[in-house]
């Protein structure tokens, strides 16, 4: 049977494991109070020993870390997160409304190039994918969304899309589309809602 750990151990413990950064002996003593520190981090150090995390001591001062041999267990990668261009966004947008479309289709709607890499950027988020080749000549590939699309924005299919007079209503349609619906010009939502 093995005897209770002390309440001066206990509170080097507690001190050492709440730490945002290692800690020497006389900050330890500051937020427990006089005893026997040395002591305390011994047997701490002994009872740590060959567990998942150890007390070691690095330059005077202590603090708790993984085991040595657990430590690759424990690495993450990090996702960080893409900010989408404007051109990225326009682009995906139109995939989204006029799928299968090719990169020819996308800068006829855009009406500029589409630069080399947003399709590219697309792609690795996962948001769009090849669909196939359009039966044409020079068979342009063709683009489409993909679940993770689906998936990432919360919809059960493109049926879901906000439509012309939910975007309105949202106030998030450009100032230039309703000067064109003004002049009797139709948006190219509009116009995928006929086609459709």
């Amino acid at each position: 049977m093995t005897a209770e750990p002390d309440d001066y151990l206990r509170a080097v413990e507690a001190a050492l494991f709440v730490a945002e950064a290692p800690m020497t002996p006389g900050e330890l003593t500051l937020h427990v109070g006089e005893g026997d520190i040395a002591g305390a981090l011994a047997a701490l150090a002994d009872a740590y020993a060959g567990r998942g995390v150890n007390l070691v001591e690095r330059g005077g001062r202590w603090h708790f870390q993984t085991a040595p041999d657990l430590a690759h267990i424990l690495r993450r990668e990090k996702d960080e997160p893409r900010k989408l261009s404007r051109a990225a966004m326009e682009t995906l947008a139109i995939i989204a409304y006029h799928e299968p479309v090719s990169r020819a289709e996308i800068e006829a709607i855009r009406g500029v190039q589409v630069a080399k890499g947003t399709l590219d950027v697309l792609m690795e988020a996962g948001w769009v994918r090849p669909a196939g080749r359009r039966e044409v000549p020079g068979r342009p590939l063709i683009y489409a969304t993909s679940v993770e699309f689906l998936s990432h924005f919360g919809l059960s299919s493109r049926r879901d899309l906000p439509g012309i007079e939910d975007l309105r209503a949202a106030g998030l349609l450009d100032p230039v589309d309703l000067a064109l619906e003004g002049l009797g010009g139709q948006s190219v939502l509009e116009n995928d809602e006929e086609e459709a």
